[in-house]
């Protein structure tokens, strides 16, 4: 039945010699995202390493963001954020990751999921201010991707030098076309904001990382 059903899936629209249907329908983060309030009990939870789920106000609405505190200094944690053609081997479902163009502090990185044998390819054009602790993302829109939009950030906050260890946040809001199927769309959805922060997390902490 899953083949079946896979085999009846439309074409996808990807295509890097096209542009995008808009130049964007998700509100972008211009510059700094706005700082998150945490609680005591979100303190407490972050330093006994869970997360901690919020929600940020920006002007479209509530925007979901995870928290989570690493044993790693920002500099390892960035490592692992910006090295996205390794990314297939440290992140589920990504098959297929690289920049395709690099301008001063912009990175420009395709990307392609595989989920259940169905492949979402994306554009993202990233804007890093490594200095500041963020980066922020929106589609290349000079590509066509097959998600309609997708708009969020990273940021990373020291909290001590000995042993280190750092804040991590990430928040996105994508929205689906119609050529990615419901159960696509709801498997990236639901994969979301704790496996993001989960695998730097990892990832940063393994021992020489």
């Amino acid at each position: 039945m899953l083949l079946s059903l896979l085999a009846a899936l439309p074409a996808y629209a990807a295509d890097a010699t096209k542009p995008h249907p808009h130049q964007g329908v998700v509100t972008a983060y211009k510059g700094a995202p706005p700082a998150v309030s945490l609680s005591d009990a979100d303190k407490v939870s972050l330093a006994a390493g869970k997360v901690v789920l919020k929600q940020q106000q920006v002007e479209s609405g509530g925007r979901g963001v995870a928290m989570m505190d690493i044993a790693a200094a920002p500099e390892t944690i960035w490592s692992k954020i910006l090295d996205y053609s390794h990314y297939p081997q440290m992140v589920d479902k990504v098959a297929e990751c690289g920049n395709y163009r690099v301008a001063g502090d912009e990175l420009y990185t395709r990307f392609v999921l595989d989920v259940m044998g169905a492949d979402v390819e994306y554009f993202i054009r990233h804007k890093v201010n490594k200095p500041a602790g963020y980066l922020t993302w929106t589609l290349d829109y000079s590509r066509k991707s097959d998600l309609d939009d997708s708009v969020g950030y990273w940021r990373v906050t020291p909290l001590q030098a000995d042993p280190p260890r750092s804040r991590l946040e990430y928040s996105v809001d994508i929205r689906f076309t119609g050529y990615v199927p419901g159960f696509v769309a709801d498997m990236i959805s639901k994969k979301g904001l704790t496996d993001a922060t989960g695998w730097v997390k990892r990832e940063s902490e393994k021992k020489g990382a």
